[in-house]
């Protein structure tokens, strides 16, 4: 049965953020809900059926609530929808928690998914964010770790990842050791730099001790006391190194463990020292595991559709090779296109 619901334009400035451009984030409210949204000068009818009606209803509370901080896009609303599908409209609020870094700069979580994140790195000491590309693990990370210091909960920031070929050999690039291993640490200068307020105040950080970023392999024999420590790219890892990597943490340091374990670069035979010890350290005190999801994903929402086109292809290739006999060279089956 359809039913319309009029609400009305209490915070035009907000109200001006919902709509967006031509109304296009009404539009894909329209979209994801399946209602019509007629607007007015002074109010907006919804019409449709009425469970879809009261969802785009609640999820237009939480845009309004939520554009009061940031710029409205693609990705919040498809944050709020998630949240209103799931049943969690309240929970835009905590969307709202910001962590302020360098110079003034806020970060936001954007997903339900994102907000536990943050709050598993807070309240534990050893907190692994496993998810798919484009998800904020690093980001996120880093952000805290700049916060943390900036409050004086730690002395020191240390960002590292293991430097695993995918694809190059590092020995046939050019220059020394830190000019092969730099490429590997890139991301990790970047997140910092934008964080710390640019390059200059970042690099100024390093030469007082203050931030350290280097190779896993440079963490074996240390003790890491008072200190936020970040292991980047995980899935790399093999299981010795992990276990090496985990028992560096030193009295009052964090630890976050971030990777996606569908990029393993490792050969067939080594196992992932993430997956493992996602295995191993299952219910330790102390420890939290968040899986983040494809809703979780903060880029260019096609990054998002784009991996889910990987993970369905890879789930049939799978399927196929299982009906086959584990055989590879099986007929590949004709794969329907699904429209994202």
């Amino acid at each position: 049965m359809k039913i319309s619901k009029d609400k009305k334009v209490e915070d035009y400035a907000a109200f001006q953020q919902l709509f967006g451009g031509l109304d296009t984030n009404v539009r894909l409210l329209e979209d994801e809900f399946g209602v019509t949204v007629f607007t007015g000068a002074e109010s907006l009818r919804i019409t449709g059926e009425k469970g879809d009606v009261e969802s785009a209803a609640d999820a237009i509370d939480a845009l309004i609530a939520l554009s009061r901080k940031e710029p409205l896009g693609p990705q919040q609303i498809a944050a709020v929808v998630d949240m209103v599908r799931k049943g969690k409209a309240h929970g835009v609020k905590d969307l709202m928690s910001s962590v302020t870094v360098g110079r003034g700069k806020t970060v936001y979580p954007k997903s339900i998914g994102q907000k536990l994140y943050c709050d598993a790195i807070r309240e534990n000491s050893v907190t692994f964010g496993i998810g798919p590309a484009g998800t904020g693990k690093t980001y996120l990370a880093v952000a805290l770790a700049v916060d943390a210091l900036k409050n004086r909960e730690v002395d020191k920031i240390i960002l590292t990842r293991p430097a695993v070929e995918a694809g190059e050999k590092l020995g046939f690039l050019p220059g020394d050791l830190a000019d092969k291993v730099d490429p590997y640490l890139r991301p990790l200068y970047d997140a910092l730099e934008e964080l710390m307020g640019g390059s200059e105040s970042y690099l100024k950080n390093i030469e007082r001790g203050l931030v350290e970023i280097a190779p896993l392999a440079y963490m074996r024999g240390r003790t890491l006391n008072r200190s936020f420590i970040i292991l980047d790219e995980a899935q790399n890892t093999t299981k010795e190194q992990m276990k090496m990597f985990l028992t560096r943490l030193g009295e009052g340091s964090k630890m976050v463990v971030t990777g996606d374990v569908t990029q393993i670069d490792l050969p067939h035979s080594v196992t992932s020292g993430l997956v493992h010890a996602e295995r191993v350290l299952e219910g330790v005190k102390g420890i939290a595991v968040v899986r983040l999801e494809y809703c979780d994903v903060v880029r260019h929402e096609l990054v998002s559709r784009i991996i889910r086109a990987y993970d369905k292809f890879e789930k049939a290739e799978a399927a196929r090779k299982e009906a086959a006999g584990g055989r590879s060279d099986a007929p590949a089956d004709k794969l329907t296109s699904e429209k994202e």
